[in-house]
């Protein structure tokens, strides 16, 4: 079992930064493949990005890549997301995810078996 408590949500301006943080509570912290997705009213379930065990591999939707910086720090159990150049398209909520496997293909909800409860991000324009 895995819970996963995600921080530094709130409003910015757009152009701003926000660094998220997701603090896992879990011995084996080294053994997940972390994931950030974010979710709009009405929407699915989006994307933005992950990273493996070691952070040797890190992968981006379009979307954010070259503004937004996935990290994790396995000593502190936690993984972050510095997100930088926000804009308002970028407001929701953002869901931290875990799981012990790291697919092949673009990443999807399904994958991950562990998630926390979410972080609000608004950009105003």
């Amino acid at each position: 079992q895995v819970q996963l408590v995600e921080s530094g949500g709130g409003l910015v301006q757009s152009g701003g930064s926000l660094r998220l943080s997701c603090a896992a509570s879990t011995r084996g912290f080294s053994n997940y493949v972390m994931g950030w997705f974010r979710q709009t009213p009405g929407k699915e379930r989006e994307f933005v990005a992950r990273i493996s065990w070691t952070g040797s591999s890190i992968y981006y939707a379009d979307s954010v890549k070259g503004r937004f910086t996935i990290s994790r720090v396995n000593a502190k159990n936690t993984v972050y997301l510095q997100m930088n150049s926000l804009k308002p398209e970028d407001t929701g909520v953002y869901y931290c995810a875990a799981d012990t496997s790291l697919r092949t293909g673009a990443p999807m909800p399904g994958h991950y078996a562990y998630w926390g409860q979410g972080t609000q991000v608004t950009v105003s324009s």
